[in-house]
């Protein structure tokens, strides 16, 4: 699945790869002899389009996309056709290629609520997380056009109680809400009327110079508060913690540099209103994909010549290159990260004898690959929840038809397996967990060979644990595969990941496409 486009000043596809690399032989999953769940499954309907899509965290970093009740958020699909100004940031779906209106919904005990918009039916929102309380938040269109890119103007927005909330600007005509925590704190990004010819949004996402800034907002209280920059013009928030801290990305300065046409951008961490620079790993763009309570972010940065990005851990002041610093392998992709400091992506693990891209846990320095389905070469973990329950897809040799897994204690399955034989889709996809282990992410119906245009939102609701018989015959059917495997395609791990999230909407990706 793709979730959105983005280009970049130079025009280049910005992918966010990021990702922490795990050492040490898995241990088979025969051995630790593990009792997996069965599952409830549940197909999230449309409201009469093509497909239905619950965010990853990639996304914009909020690791809510299923709350503790187990309400599911994202969007869907209508019967109505778009126009020309409809806004690409919420309308066309996780690909941007469904010519349809997309609409926020909240699924809840088999019950799918159309959220609305802050206009009417023909405009477009999306829902990207979901706090303790029931409150979600997420964007969407107004009816009304932005006249510097002729497109609907949309607005960070609040659903509670049944009624949509505008969240506002600072006097611009852009915002967009990319997470929210239990106290009922929202961030993300907002603009102002302040001319700047490198807007976050105008320039680098339409590729206008006439816009304005771009700023972070922390909305508390019916307050939005500018979060600051690092010392350029713009700045977004992409995640929050509950401790109210907030991570992101800040331009650090006005002057574009000669290589990539924009300013440097840098991570930050905000925290009681002061701004902190992450820093960088050699080059000029940086950003941050998740912030756990503990206050630990990871991202990716360029290195130097902006040619290949390398995932980061900060810690207490402390910028890791994680593609070098872990022995046994090298980090790719980087996606989420739990309050005990584990981290799930993709990792080059062909210098220890398994695939160049295979999902990996990372844990106090030492990583873990995690494998790949019987007959796939490559993998990837989406998420991890604090019972170190990691979800995300392994893929085919060849065609890079993915098929949704769940790892735990030591064994992955493909959750093909786990669910009844009569569910119409094919689990392609797992992207949320919460800590109740329900598990969100993509389907394809039957007849539908392109998720991204008709896939289906599911949620799996666990039943039941496994009987040893049970689970002997799954384990049989889902074998980790840890060896080496031959494939035609002769695909480095950085070029697995760059195909991968090619495909892929990152949320704010502004560092080059890896290439290495």
């Amino acid at each position: 699945m793709r979730y959105g486009k983005l280009l970049c000043a130079t025009g280049t596809t910005l992918a966010v790869l990021l990702g922490i690399l795990a050492i040490g032989t898995p241990l088979a999953a025969q051995e630790l002899k593990p009792s997996h769940s069965h599952y409830k499954a549940v197909q999230i309907p449309t409201f009469g389009g093509p497909e239905s899509y619950i965010n990853p965290q990639s996304v914009f970093g909020s690791p809510t996309q299923i709350n503790s009740r187990g309400t599911a958020v994202g969007a869907a699909a209508t019967a109505i056709a778009p126009i020309s100004t409809s806004n690409g940031f919420v309308c066309f779906g996780t690909g941007g290629n469904v010519p349809f209106v997309f609409h926020a919904f909240k699924w809840l005990d088999g019950t799918t609520t159309d959220l609305g918009t802050l206009a009417g039916d023909a405009e477009c929102s999306e829902a990207t997380s979901i706090n303790a309380k029931g409150q979600i938040v997420g964007t969407s269109e107004k009816d009304e056009i932005d006249p510097i890119i002729n497109l609907k103007q949309i607005r960070a927005v609040l659903w509670q109680n049944g009624e949509i909330k505008n969240l506002g600007t600072f006097g611009g005509n852009h915002s967009g809400a990319a997470a929210n925590n239990n106290r009922g704190q929202v961030v993300g990004y907002a603009m102002n009327a302040i001319p700047d010819p490198f807007s976050f949004i105008d320039f680098l996402f339409n590729g206008v110079s006439t816009g304005t800034q771009t700023r972070a907002f922390l909305w508390e209280n019916g307050e939005l508060q500018d979060l600051g920059t690092l010392g350029g013009p713009d700045a977004a928030a992409f995640a929050l913690n509950e401790r109210g801290q907030v991570a992101g990305g800040s331009y650090v300065s006005s002057t574009p540099n000669p290589d990539t046409g924009i300013p440097t951008i840098h991570p930050f961490l905000w925290e009681n209103g002061e701004m902190t620079d992450l820093g960088s790993l050699g080059g000029t763009d940086g950003v941050v994909t998740a912030l756990n309570n503990r206050g630990q972010v990871i991202g990716a940065s360029n290195l130097a010549g902006d040619q290949t990005a390398d995932p980061f851990l900060w810690d207490r002041g402390k910028l890791i290159d994680l593609y070098i610093s872990t022995t046994g392998g090298n980090v790719i992709t980087a996606n989420a990260m739990n309050d005990a400091g584990q981290i799930v992506g993709g990792a080059d693990f062909s210098n220890t004898g398994g695939s160049p891209f295979s999902a990996v846990l990372w844990n106090n320095g030492v990583a873990t690959n995690l494998g790949t389905l019987s007959g796939d070469c490559f993998s990837e973990a989406s998420v991890i929840n604090s019972k170190a329950q990691v979800v995300g897809r392994s893929f085919n040799c060849d065609t890079f038809e993915d098929r949704a897994f769940l790892w735990e204690n030591g064994s992955m399955i493909d959750l093909n397996d786990k669910v009844p034989s009569d569910f119409p889709l094919r689990l392609t996809s797992a992207v949320a967990i919460n800590e109740r282990g329900e598990i969100g992410g993509f389907g394809a119906p039957a007849g539908c060979s392109d998720a991204e245009v008709c896939g289906r939102a599911f949620l799996l609701i666990p039943t039941g644990r496994d009987d040893e018989g049970t689970d002997e015959l799954i384990r049989t059917n889902s074998v980790v595969n840890q060896s080496v495997v031959s494939t035609s395609t002769g695909l480095t791990g950085r070029e697995v990941a760059a195909r991968v999230h090619a495909r892929f909407r990152p949320s704010w990706g502004f560092g080059a496409e890896s290439s290495k």
